[in-house]
């Protein structure tokens, strides 16, 4: 059974909007509909491997190496692995202190992801 991500369309809401401005930016529709696929798609393959270790790179160049704990709609969550916590450290702060930090990763901002096992 195939998980569906979006229960509700997106439609801009009249009310909530001024009809005398213009928006600043407003999303092609086109495009939101291949931005929806595109979150469902990465969920569906995301949702089989929760807790497997991964590889994750953002369109930004960012990569991250951690275990997928959760996915929604909009984000992949993910537990770096030990060692790769990049952090904050103040002088009141202990070794390994933010080692229980998970990543939230938005959906449409992912490139590649990878199992490493």
């Amino acid at each position: 059974m195939a998980y569906k991500v979006w229960e509700v369309p997106y439609v801009i809401n009249d009310e909530f909007f001024d009809a005398r401005k213009q928006p600043l930016y407003q999303m092609d529709s086109a495009l939101l509909g291949q931005l929806q696929e595109l979150k469902t798609r990465i969920h569906s393959a995301c949702v089989k491997h929760i807790n497997q270790p991964a590889r994750v790179q953002t369109v930004h160049g960012q990569i991250y190496e951690g275990y997928i704990v959760h996915i929604d709609a909009t984000h992949l969550y993910l537990k770096p692995m030990p060692g790769h916590v990049r952090g904050f450290y103040g002088p009141y702060v202990g070794y390994g202190a933010y080692e229980n930090v998970i990543l939230p990763l938005v959906l449409y901002e992912l490139l590649v992801i990878s199992l490493l096992s």
